[in-house]
């Protein structure tokens, strides 16, 4: 057990809160909460139903909260914060541990001599969770009454209760709740043996007001919300036996628990065996492992029903273009399931238009958004290498036309002014008002980092596709020579990106105020990206035999050198790089506060973890030394415990002691430190 707390976290509430833990069920729903049990965010709930898979999530499940009768006292199992910042009761000082089972998290509650366990998990590809209770150890039965609060929003929403009837109808084995006509009902079924003496009480629009959301309130929104009790379930559990409640969108889910908890494990093994490094890795890295795989959800498309995407994070995120491709070889190809991002790609495949990849999916539904100048970019380095990972030629045949394509539009030039400039063969990007790079922050029309011009990620990142033309054109017998003329002409002007007075890149050339000078991570990429390692070469089948293409490093070694130690001196920090230099006049270390004060910070100094990767990367490559390399991926062995447990956060405050903010499950950060771990380890570190 890798993630394991006793009472010294369990039993400290401001420790217990700052804790979340997470399930999901590959279709984009999810359940989560802090291991103290209470509330702190408007997406924690026991089941946030993807009902238009992988969106559509609503929450429908807010809570349970359990009273256990033992010999003859009452133990309030749950806990809740008011919004008089009253605590009541305070169930968390009976936790006398947590820890994660592989994905499911599980408590233990002691109750004078009896322990009393506790675990959620979902079924996979349904809107179902289940919660079992087991009487670990007792000297006699236990009372166990369980109240279900239900709620029906979306999932960024809150409910203020008014006067909702909300229809609650009995059933043999639980109750149904619907909240409205339209609404998708809500089933709360029961799983108990004979001798549970199981019963259900519906009590009438019993709504509990004013549950306090601190996380929220830390964040500057809404943090006040009510929710119904829809009803209560009465048990007798007897020593060593379970019991197990489904909450449910399906009228008839599975009700064996014992089946379903079993089949939640054999998925978790299944995940590891995969793993190429399984059973000669470190606990923490194989707990990533089984993160990762929260990540990856279905998007069913006409003619493609399992289709797939990446979800970019947890609690708040849905899938992302630049996310999804960043993350995928991590995620997928890293982990030994190649299938998945043949999938992925595919999918993703159907959504290219303009020769752009879509930036985002709404939400609600609807077209999706193209505002991305890097997403369409990251796609060629995953199929990339996926090809390398997997020799899979057949698909790359596939996206061929569509690669093509792609590049021919950046050459004609395509929306938002995302062109390539003939002159120096870089990418410019941007008009005013825009976001376009990964430092997408924009709050009214105020657009935080608009980096309009030439950003260097876009240099490095375009030079990489080219190349990769290049290698396909090799792969498929295609001509390639045009594409290596344009990667030759991008290599030539990207020397211009050099600041030789600073000793690093400069951040974006030809911008509306000339050149920016900001030390950013950024230029990493100009190192990092495996087609700029040190030069690489590969040897490709052709007709005419065989041929040797060298890639040529777009910086000289010793600027590479200096790119890195730029980085280390500045941006590095135990969990990813700072977004700017904190001698920088706009640098902004805390991060907090309302969306006015988070969004000015998001990308003025604060820290992304999935930027550690590409810096162990450069670091390696550069420094050739992977013991040191492996040392930089190590906090991450602690951060685990902390914030998202068991899975990586997305950001994390500028300033000491870095503390975790953001969303607490990042599938980039999961995806990068997993790649950087088993880079290293490939090299004998």
């Amino acid at each position: 057990m890798v993630i394991a707390f006793g009472r010294e976290i369990c039993g400290n509430l401001d420790s217990a809160e700052s804790r979340e833990w997470l399930v999901t069920n590959g279709i984009g729903g999810y359940a989560s909460g802090t291991i103290g049990g209470l509330l702190t965010r408007r997406y924690h709930g026991l089941l946030v139903a993807a009902l238009k898979p992988p969106l559509g999530r609503t929450l429908m499940l807010a809570k349970l909260d359990e009273t256990a009768v033992y010999n003859d006292r009452a133990y309030p199992l749950y806990t809740n914060r008011w919004a008089d910042g009253t605590i009541e009761p305070q169930g968390y000082k009976y936790i006398e541990s947590f820890h994660l089972e592989g994905t499911t998290p599980v408590w233990r509650f002691a109750l004078a001599d009896a322990i009393l366990e506790k675990r959620i998990w979902m079924q996979q590809s349904a809107n179902t969770t289940y919660i079992q209770y087991r009487l670990h150890r007792a000297s006699q039965p236990i009372a166990l009454a369980v109240k279900a609060l239900v709620n029906y929003r979306d999932y960024h929403h809150m409910t203020s209760a008014d006067d909702w009837p909300i229809a609650v109808e009995t059933l043999l084995q639980g109750v149904c709740v619907t909240a409205f006509t339209a609404a998708a009902p809500l089933y709360l079924l029961a799983d108990a043996p004979a001798e549970a003496k199981f019963r259900v009480s519906t009590p009438l629009y019993n709504w509990h007001y004013g549950f306090d959301l601190a996380a929220e309130r830390r964040r500057g929104l809404e943090c006040c919300e009510d929710h119904l009790h829809a009803a209560t379930f009465h048990f007798t559990i007897a020593p060593g036996e379970s019991l197990t409640l489904a909450a449910s969108t399906a009228k008839n889910p599975d009700l064996d628990g014992t089946a379903a908890l079993e089949m939640r494990r054999a998925g978790d093994l299944e995940v590891l065996q995969k793993w190429p490094k399984a059973g000669d890795s470190p606990d923490w890295i194989e707990q990533l492992v089984l993160a990762a795989d929260q990540f990856i959800v279905k998007r069913p498309l006409p003619g493609e029903p399992e289709g797939k995407t990446i979800i970019a994070g947890y609690p708040w995120f849905s899938d992302w273009g630049r996310d999804t491709m960043i993350s995928l070889p991590g995620l997928t190809i890293c982990t030994g399931r190649g299938e998945i991002a043949r999938s992925i790609l595919r999918t993703f495949a159907r959504y290219v238009d303009r020769g752009m990849l879509p930036n985002r999916f709404p939400d609600a539904g609807g077209a999706p958004e193209y505002n991305t100048a890097d997403a369409t970019l990251w796609y060629f380095e995953a199929i990339r290498a996926y090809v390398d990972a997997t020799g899979d030629d057949r698909l790359l045949g596939e996206l061929w036309p569509i690669l093509c394509a792609i590049v021919d539009w950046h050459l004609q030039g395509t929306r938002y002014n995302i062109r390539v400039d003939p002159d120096d063969g870089l990418l410019y990007a941007g008009d005013a008002g825009l976001q376009l790079t990964w430092m997408d922050a924009k709050i009214g029309n105020w657009v935080v980092t608009p980096r309009t011009g030439k950003p260097i990620e876009l240099g490095a990142l375009w030079y990489n596709a080219i190349q990769a033309m290049v290698d396909f054109a090799h792969k498929l017998g295609k001509p390639h020579y045009e594409y290596q003329k344009l990667a030759d002409r991008t290599a030539a002007g990207f020397t211009r990106f050099w600041n030789a007075k600073a000793g690093y890149c400069f951040d974006v050339l030809d911008g509306p105020g000339g050149h920016d000078i900001s030390l950013r991570p950024n230029q990493i990429f100009a190192v990092s990206l495996p087609l700029n390692l040190s030069a690489k070469t590969f040897t490709a089948k052709e007709v005419r035999g065989k041929e040797t293409h060298k890639y040529t490093p777009l910086l000289t070694p010793d600027r590479r050198k200096s790119v890195v130690d730029a980085c280390a001196q500045d941006l590095l920090t135990s969990f990813g790089l700072r977004s700017l230099s904190p001698h920088h006049p706009l640098y902004r270390g805390k991060y907090g506060g309302d969306q006015l004060q988070r969004d000015s910070a998001y990308h003025q100094g604060t820290v992304w973890g999935w930027l550690i990767g590409s810096f162990v990367l450069a670091h390696l490559d550069v420094y050739k030394d992977p013991a040191q390399a492996a040392e930089l991926l190590a906090p991450m062995a602690h951060h685990i415990l902390t914030g998202g447990v068991g899975s990586l956060g997305e950001i994390f405050e500028g300033d000491d002691p870095f503390e975790p903010r953001g969303c607490t499950a990042q599938a980039w950060t999961v995806a990068e430190v997993l790649r950087a771990w088993l880079a290293i380890n490939s090299n004998g570190g």
